[in-house]
């Protein structure tokens, strides 16, 4: 599908205010034509109401609200539309191409003769240039695919996994996928700068098959086209979705999907970040739960004023001021930290900087430190990186479908959102902070964070057994008394409670438990009455110091397992 131009912005129609994109015909305009950031006074005259939030906001965005206890404030409340329609009638015709709940403003097309006139207006605030210059590009034509070799019935996890599998397992991923979590009924929105091939990669079909790609918008171009431009939106997002056994899974594959366009890679301007602003505003109106971004912005194009360090307080650049609003909404938003850890920059770009976001970092298969990734901390010194992941050698996929390995935060962030994706689908009432508070205390780095790998490397395990004390996974994903072996929890223990974990051919009948020592004599017994579940308590009283044998015995099934008490 070709582009659109900038004169033929399609209107969205997720809900009515959610996000407005208004479309104006073309005219002929006196001087050089450019976007600016049109900020409002007030929301005066407007016809919502935070009493009637269903008018501006999806039933999925409320219910995510609701789930955290957030209220609608007059900032989620939509431009005034007399104030639109006052920018619009301004002499020059200038084109209102989206507006902004949160920021209330507008992002306008017009001359600077215009621009004069709309600064005039009472109800403008302020306004700013967003972009210098503008470049649709051509249609990416349509990739020539290879084939994938999908393994039949593979021996082997690893098999399974393709070249996704260290990035995977690094986090705990295999095991969350094995415990049943791949993010079903999740919704992650992919902004980048293109998906070309998506809909055609044989590893990304499911999405279209089971109708988990719930939209698609072209910030950049306009309407709804994103199987074009840049490919570096396609690699992310199969770190993802990928999803064909045998050849390439990825870490959340299935997942619901929106993909936006907010990235023009032919140019930097602040434009991109105004992008990424209407993007988020309309991830919040659909209902979205996380948004993974591999985009950061340090240094623009001349003769658009670039950032300085001094600039990532979180609170200057427009990104991270979106990505802390989409944080305040509920939303979880992981960004990339940025590759600029061996550039003069060195430092986290923006909305990495953001607070209330995961920024992630990128290591190797090993866990070191990838020496392109950014380093923290913020400019009013908070850490960052969040967290990290794999983003060295990490295996993405191209446009034609083929697997290959790349290098960038651009892919730690992706792959660590799939499981984030995963983590909070396994633990629903967690609010998004809460998620975060959670895979940040358990990561690699708890106890010494730094500003290299942040709070270090999250695995979904530990995080979840941190939420299930009495109900652990093991290592593989599995609930103790999944299989036919007798588990129990914690060990090594201490003076708290021990949990009993039953195989199958324990449950429903008494038992009879026995724990002798390292010489066989036996130190403790108990009598359990018939337990129809996974698990019960124990109560065996202080045992000394030492390696123990728990035998649990029901007429002639018995079963046994080794503990360490400390």
């Amino acid at each position: 599908m070709v582009p659109t131009t900038i004169g033929k912005w399609l209107a969205l129609t997720l809900v009515a205010g959610a996000l407005q994109v208004l479309a104006t015909a073309p005219v002929a305009a006196q001087g050089t034509v450019r976007r600016h950031l049109i900020y409002f006074r007030d929301k005066a005259g407007t016809p919502f109401t935070v009493g009637k939030p269903e008018q501006f906001l999806s039933a999925r965005s409320l219910a995510r609200r609701s789930r955290q206890g957030i209220a609608i404030l007059p900032r989620d409340l939509p431009v005034s539309p007399t104030y639109v329609s006052q920018v619009r009638g301004v002499a020059g015709s200038p084109q209102v191409l989206y507006t902004s709940r949160w920021f209330n403003a507008a992002v306008v097309s017009c001359d600077s003769v215009t621009l004069g006139r709309i600064k005039a207006l009472p109800a403008v605030r302020s306004a700013a240039t967003l972009n210098r210059s503008f470049q649709p590009v051509a249609p990416t034509p349509p990739p020539g695919q290879i084939a994938a070799n999908a393994a039949n019935n593979p021996p082997t996890k690893r098999a399974q996994y393709g070249l996704a599998y260290r990035q995977n397992e690094q986090i705990g991923a295999l095991a969350m996928h094995e415990a049943g979590y791949r993010g079903e009924g999740m919704q992650i929105a992919v902004f980048d700068a293109g998906f070309p091939g998506v809909d055609q990669i044989a590893a990304l079909q499911p999405l279209y098959k089971e109708k988990r790609l719930a939209s698609t918008r072209n910030f950049v171009d306009g309407g709804t086209s994103v199987y074009q431009r840049s490919s570096h939106g396609t690699s992310c997002l199969s770190t993802i979705a990928g999803n064909q056994a045998g050849f390439y899974i990825g870490s959340a594959p299935k997942a619901t999907f929106h993909l936006c366009i907010t990235e023009d890679v032919n140019s930097e301007h602040p434009i991109e970040e105004a992008n990424w602003l209407a993007a988020a505003e309309y991830a919040d109106s659909a209902g979205v739960d996380i948004i993974s971004s591999s985009l950061g912005y340090t240094t623009f194009d001349a003769p658009s004023k670039s950032y300085t360090y001094a600039d990532m307080n979180g609170r200057t650049a427009i990104s991270s001021r979106a990505a802390t609003m989409a944080a305040r909404v509920g939303i979880l938003v992981v960004n990339a930290a940025g590759n600029e850890g061996d550039d003069p920059w060195h430092y986290v770009s923006a909305p990495a900087d953001a607070d209330s976001i995961v920024s992630v970092g990128a290591v190797d298969s090993l866990g070191n430190h990838a020496n392109f990734s950014s380093y923290g901390p913020t400019a009013d010194g908070r850490i960052k990186p969040t967290l990290s992941a794999m983003g060295r050698a990490s295996a993405v996929l191209a446009p034609n479908g083929a697997a290959f390995r790349g290098n960038g935060t651009s892919y730690a962030c992706p792959i660590l959102a799939g499981m984030v994706a995963g983590f909070w689908q396994a633990n629903p009432t967690l609010t998004a902070q809460q998620v975060i508070t959670v895979l940040r205390s358990t990561a690699s780095q708890a106890a010494a964070p730094d500003n290299v790998l942040g709070y270090g490397i999250p695995n979904f395990v530990k995080a979840y057994n941190a939420q299930h004390t009495s109900a652990p996974l093991d290592a593989n994903g599995q609930l103790p008394g999944d299989g036919d072996a007798l588990t129990l929890f914690p060990n090594p223990t201490g003076d708290g409670p021990l949990m009993l974990f039953l195989p199958a051919p324990l449950r429903g009948q008494p038992l009879l438990v026995r724990v002798v020592d390292a010489r066989g004599a036996l130190v403790a017994e108990q009598q359990l009455a018939a337990v129809s579940g996974r698990r019960t308590q124990l109560q065996l009283g202080r045992l000394a110091k030492g390696v123990y044998i728990c035998e649990v015995s029901a007429g002639t099934t018995r079963r046994s397992v080794k503990f360490v008490q400390l």
